[in-house]
């Protein structure tokens, strides 16, 4: 990446249900932060209303008057009528750009024009399907998680003009949606009664191996990496072609992680340095084998693959 013209920071959506307070202190916190993007909203379960739409609009205006680029995130997977009823309300909304998470929000979207942004549970594998979504009206996509550099570059190489790509950089990589809640039923509790368990672990639930390997986390219908993924590990500098670096938040230390992201992007320190600097953030420990064409849950050394 040319240090004159650096990615862009984003802060993704909060993937796990928190408290209504903790919410409003993240983003309390993130007001004079570095971060040029901010997604706001529930992408995970319906259940989860610590706040409402009309919370997440004027937090978005309060946001928006720090300078901050807005979008409102929708359901990854929508498996009711109410669901999709809140989802149109999302997408009429009228003021701020939304991160379409399934088609049914692109198909909303598109019928009336508006122009919005990619997420990573579209699920594009190829510069066909870009190109399809984009003349739908996608201004920005977010390459899946499972994807490699190499295909990055792939894809990149035929990407429609006008279009940016956003990268997740940082943080638990979310694996798979399922209609079942795993956390209910790690509690023997039916998923229409759940009481809300998931509020018990800001940071999702971990599940090992019987060799006490960290391997999963469960977080209500989504399943996610236990060891964080972090694009300093895998490369010294942002992969040129990077228009935004997604960080994805967590119960602990999100305002540092995304000052040492700012550091990284603006060449004040390599890869390794960032990497070590983040290391005593990671939960349970760094992964980066997706990006550089292995097996996610490995880590090799900044470099070994390539820049």
């Amino acid at each position: 990446m040319n240090s004159a013209h650096p990615a862009k920071l984003s802060l993704g959506p909060v993937l796990y249900h928190w408290p209504r307070e903790t919410l409003l202190d993240l983003y309390q916190a993130m007001a004079d932060s570095p971060l040029d993007i901010i997604y706001l909203g529930e992408t995970v379960c319906s259940k989860r209303r610590s706040l409402r739409l009309d919370d997440w609009l004027g937090l978005a205006r309060e946001l928006s008057e720090t300078g901050k680029e807005v979008v409102l995130s929708t359901l990854a997977l929508i498996e009711a009528e109410s669901e999709l009823l809140a989802l149109q309300r999302i997408c009429e909304n009228g003021e701020f750009m939304v991160e379409a998470n399934d088609m049914a929000a692109v198909q909303i979207l598109a019928a009336t024009g508006q122009p919005f942004v990619g997420g990573p549970t579209l699920n594009v594998y190829n510069q066909h399907s870009l190109a399809v979504l984009t003349a739908a009206g996608l201004r920005r996509w977010t390459m899946p998680v499972e994807l490699s550099r190499q295909i990055f570059r792939d894809i990149q190489a035929q990407r429609p003009a006008g279009v940016e790509t956003e990268v997740f950089a940082y943080g638990r990589l979310p694996l798979a949606y399922s209609a079942r809640c795993f956390t209910a039923r790690a509690h023997d509790l039916p998923k229409d009664d759940c009481q809300l368990r998931c509020l018990d672990d800001p940071d999702g639930l971990l599940l090992q191996t019987r060799e006490q390997q960290d391997f999963l986390v469960l977080n209500g219908i989504q399943t996610q990496s236990a060891l964080s993924f972090n694009l300093p590990a895998a490369q010294n500098a942002p992969e040129a072609g990077i228009d935004v670096l997604r960080i994805s938040p967590q119960s602990l230390h999100t305002r540092q992680i995304v000052d040492v992201f700012d550091q990284w992007r603006n060449g004040q320190c390599s890869g390794k340095e960032a990497n070590e600097a983040l290391a005593s953030h990671m939960p349970t420990g760094v992964c980066n084998g997706y990006w550089l064409g292995e097996a996610g849950m490995q880590t090799l050394a900044t470099g070994q693959h390539g820049p």
